[in-house]
């Protein structure tokens, strides 16, 4: 049933975005998640699929591989995911900020999710695709909460 629900997501949106949960699920091979990750990022490989997502993924995912002075692992997330297809990072700018700023205030986010709504809504995405139920109250933007489905 809940790759069923990920497919028709998927098809009903001309470009999602990717939270950073997803990404760390694929990564890290999580067991619960990893079909839904496998399917997201095989979809995302396919001529006329399109994501976004925030630079501050980035710094997320860089995190614990830099805590555990892993080098290697910080050169092959960053090898693999800044050249992934169909995939656009979008650095925060003045209007994302803005935006960032005015989700922080009306849906109570933290700035972290702010900012990764506000990229969503600025590189138009329909879709965001993450495990964080708070991106259900933002308008402008339909997420789907991954742990809902598994």
């Amino acid at each position: 049933m809940g790759l069923n629900r990920l497919r028709s997501f998927l098809s009903k949106h001309h470009r999602i975005a990717l939270d950073t949960s997803i990404f760390i699920y694929q990564l890290e091979g999580n067991a619960r998640y990893l079909p839904f990750t496998d399917h997201i990022f095989r979809w995302l490989e396919q001529s006329g699929s399109r994501a976004v997502t925030s630079t501050i993924t980035m710094t997320e995912l860089l995190v614990q591989p830099y805590r555990d002075s892993n080098e290697q692992r910080v050169d092959e997330y960053y090898g693999l995911l800044s050249s992934y297809p169909h995939l656009e990072w979008i650095a925060p700018s003045l209007e994302i900020a803005d935006l960032a700023a005015r989700y922080r205030a009306q849906y109570r986010l933290r700035t972290p999710d702010a900012i990764q709504a506000a990229t969503a809504v600025h590189g138009h995405a329909t879709g965001l695709i993450t495990n964080v139920p708070v991106f259900e109250r933002v308008d402008g933007v339909e997420a789907m909460v991954v742990g809902k489905f598994v």
